[in-house]
Order: structure tokens, then sequence, then C-alpha cells
């Protein structure tokens, strides 16, 4: 008898792997920048009464520097170094790095103070006018993510997917695309017109939608939304035969498109004296005439925290006399015992912030060593998020939290670590040359070109290529694109 084969369906149960309560902690502190960082660990300490802001006073001070007689009877004067805030970790490994280094301050009073700017960020305007909105607690996080994911340009650039998977991963906020949608619509009402577009189609006619009705807005409506790709590739005559319109109306309607902003959002910022604002930077990062490069956070106005030594005290009587507690006295310990295990896993989730983002940081300076030795921004080798991840034995998406709105101040000036990354471009010969200095000599070719004839994409490969950067037209687009340079019609 032949065998056969037979299909048979089953379900098994794959273990999937979440993150822990403290897991999510760490990685939701590691992504704030400074500023923000030093509001959160201000917060935590209103919250939570276990928690203590400060030296912490050893037993001596508070006993008005009493004596106490040793286990022979004898008179001892009592040593203020016997309790100190260290007593209240179970091992060196539980300190975190800031108490261990709390007596060399002598190189960080000398360091000058960094002022904050009186200038509003367009992220603050934003949140401005949603304060204006009456909408309840769960709608007002979900608006803050979705103001706090537009870029520079006042774009969404990720998904509404990714952004739910975020919210509920980071933020224990369930929600759902459909939300999300109707709460970007919201945003999209806000001023500038165009911000929180999903593209530049949609930011375009987020613009022309705010104008007031009349026959030239339906015609710049229909150019966007029935047009588009015929309007990127400058396909006029597809155009006006599609709508069935003159030389004059589709010229009447391009002037008006022309003036629209395709970045809404950096123009807000200009507005408001964005390019002004002081940057507060996370590191600090000293270069010395020997060659020596020093590097420190910028935590000089995060306070030091420990464990409130009365709420420890307390929850170790409770747990001497478990045995004879009743109700009240387990409810009790029970709630000491929570808000001190919560105060101990912030306090270990600064020192694994501190730790991550001094080697990410080390990282990124042992790989740009000569740029922070002369500050030429031409000696930036390539160098990509994997590049930093090797080096400082992290995963990859930790260095890309650590770099997402972290600044460095050096010795030549504030830059955004995700200015020292950049992909290589492989010449003919083999050498390896930095993304960005192939956007520079663009650059400079366009500075430098005729206002009246404005080199065309076409034009700007041919002059990289004389140049030994053999680059596509499409490459060379991509480029433009990044340096927020208009296409060739638009330099006129």
């Amino acid at each position: 008898m032949a065998e056969g084969f037979k299909q048979v369906q089953s379900q098994t149960q794959q273990q999937v792997q979440t993150l822990s309560p403290q897991q999510i902690l760490v990685v939701k502190l590691l992504e704030l920048p400074t500023v923000e960082f030093e509001d959160r660990v201000r917060s935590e300490i209103l919250e939570n009464p276990a928690i203590e802001e400060g030296k912490e006073e050893s037993k001596s001070e508070t006993a008005e520097d009493a004596d106490y007689n040793d286990e022979n009877g004898n008179d001892v004067e009592a040593d203020s170094n016997d309790y100190n805030s260290l007593d209240d970790y179970s091992s060196e490994d539980d300190i975190p790095d800031y108490k261990l280094q709390e007596k060399n301050y002598s190189r960080d009073e000398q360091a000058e103070e960094i002022p904050f700017s009186d200038a509003t960020s367009f992220y603050e305007m934003l949140k401005e006018q949603l304060h204006e909105r009456e909408l309840n607690k769960h709608e007002s996080q979900l608006a803050e993510y979705l103001i706090g994911s537009l870029d520079d340009d006042g774009l969404l650039r990720k998904p509404l997917s990714s952004i739910s998977d975020e919210l509920a991963i980071y933020m224990n906020i369930d929600t759902d695309t459909k939300e999300l949608e109707r709460i970007l619509k919201i945003i999209q009402d806000f001023d500038p017109a165009g911000v929180g577009a999903r593209s530049l189609q949609e930011c375009l006619f987020l613009q022309i939608n705010r104008k007031e009705n009349s026959p030239l807005k339906q015609t710049e409506l229909k150019i966007i939304n029935k047009c588009y790709d015929d309007f990127t590739h400058k396909h006029w005559d597809k155009i006006m035969q599609r709508l069935n319109l003159s030389e004059e109306e589709l010229h009447a309607a391009m002037g008006e498109i022309v003036k629209l902003n395709p970045r809404p959002g950096s123009s807000m910022g200009e507005a408001m004296g964005r390019s002004f604002q002081q940057i507060i930077p996370d590191f600090i990062v000293e270069t010395y005439d020997d060659g020596a490069i020093n590097l420190t956070l910028n935590n000089r106005n995060t306070p030091q925290l420990h464990i409130n030594r009365e709420f420890r005290d307390l929850m170790e009587e409770h747990a001497k006399n478990k045995s004879n507690q009743n109700r009240e006295s387990k409810n009790a310990y029970m709630f000491l015992k929570q808000k001190v295990d919560a105060a101990q896993g912030f306090i270990d989730a600064i020192k694994q912030r501190q730790h991550t983002l001094l080697a990410t940081m080390q990282a990124i300076i042992d790989l740009q060593h000569p740029f922070f030795l002369e500050g030429d921004e031409s000696l930036l080798r390539p160098m990509i998020l994997k590049d930093v991840a090797e080096r400082s034995h992290l995963d990859i998406s930790t260095v890309s939290r650590v770099s997402n709105s972290k600044y460095v101040q050096t010795n030549f000036g504030i830059y955004s670590l995700k200015m020292f990354f950049s992909d290589s471009y492989v010449r003919e010969d083999g050498e390896e040359l930095s993304v960005r200095e192939i956007r520079n000599i663009l650059k400079e070719c366009i500075d430098g070109e005729d206002k009246k004839t404005p080199y065309t994409d076409d034009e700007l490969a041919g002059i990289l290529k004389k140049k030994g950067y053999p680059v596509a037209r499409r490459t060379v687009a991509k480029y433009r694109q990044q340096l927020h340079i208009p296409v060739a019609r638009l330099r006129r």
C-alpha cells in the first residue's frame, strides 16, 4: 500500500518577548534630552515620597554630632563617614555614577553656565494651540505624542501603525490607527497650514484647502489631487488635457502652488526666532592642547537622588514583625515596599541611562577623533549606527534613541549627534568618501550657479562626475532634497 501525505493543521504557542516595566522606564528616560530629563526627575521626586533630593545626611548629622558608645562602653566621637548615602545600596554596582563622582567637581565648577533661550520652539507653539482644544486626557496624550513625532519640517514621516505600537510599548497607551487619524486631523488644523501632513502632496493640499473658495482654488486642488504625478514630473500638457485647462489657467494655478511652503515647520521656526534659540547640550566634550579629550554629561541641573531613610527604616521594622502584623500593618508594609522599590528602580534606570549615554558618545568620539581635535567638518569620516553599536557594545536601536534629539557641546560649537552620522560612497579607485562631502560639493556648485539659468539635476550629475564623483541623477536629486534646495525652476 502506497504511503500518502496528510495535511494537519495544528496550533502552537510561541513565547513573545515583552519589555519589563523597568526596561520600559530605561528606554523612556534614554530618549529624553537633558531639559526634559530634568523635568522627569523632578516630577518623580514629587510623585514618590520615598525619593529624596540632595545629598543624604548622615546619622551623626541628624543626631547633631552626638557621641556614641562602642561595644566596650567607651565614648567614641561619631564619624560622619560611617553613615552616608551609599549605605542605601547593597553593592557598588548598584550605586549611580553621579554618587561615586560627587566629590570630583573641580572641572565642572569652572565650566561656563549654559543659558536658556526665551525663544519659543516650533513644538511648544503647537502644544499651545493644542491646549486651546477641548480634548480629554487620553486624546491630549495622543496629540502630544503625534506632535513630538513630527520632524523639523513639521511633517509626520512615521506611519500611524508604528506610532500606535510605540504608544503601547513605551507609554502603555492603547490606541489604533483610526483614532490616531482623527487626532491627526485636529493637529492638521493648527497653524501654520500644512503642519502634520504625511506627504508633500497632503501638505500642499492642506495649504490650498485653507484658502477662500474660488475657481482658482478648485483648479489648484484638482492639480494636486488628480494630477500630482504629472505635476511633479512637469508634464504640463497632460495636466491641461486631463483637466481641460487653458495655458493661462494652468499658469495662474501654478503661480499660486509654487508659493506654498513644503516645509511649514521650518518656516514657523524661523518666524519664532528658532534659529537664535539656545540649545541645551546633553554632553560636554573638552579638548585640551595636549590632545586629551574629556567627556562629561551635562547633568549639573539634575538633582542627586537617594531613598528616604525613614521609609527604609519603617519598611525594615515592619518586615521584622511580619508574623504579628494585622491587616493594616500589612497594607502599610506593602505601600512602603512599593514606593521604595519604585524609587530604587528609578535610581537604577538613571544609572543605566548615564552609562548608555556615555558609552555611545565615547564611541562617537573614538570614531570621529580627528574632528574633535581640530573641529574641521571635512575630517568627519563615514559612520553609521552599526559602527557605533559595535564599538559601544550596544544595540543599534539603543544608539538610535541616544542620537535622536541629543546635542554635544565642543570647543568648536554645539552639534547635533545626527550630524556625525553619514553613509559612505566608494569611488572607482576604491577610496571611501562621506556622503556629507558630496553634499557639500553639490551645495558649492549650486551656490556658484547663474541664477538666471540654474543647473538641472542632470547637469549637476555631470559636474560631479567631472569632479570625480560619478553619482546618478536620482542620487543628486536625493542629496539636493536633503539640503532643502528646490528644483532648478524654483531657484531662478
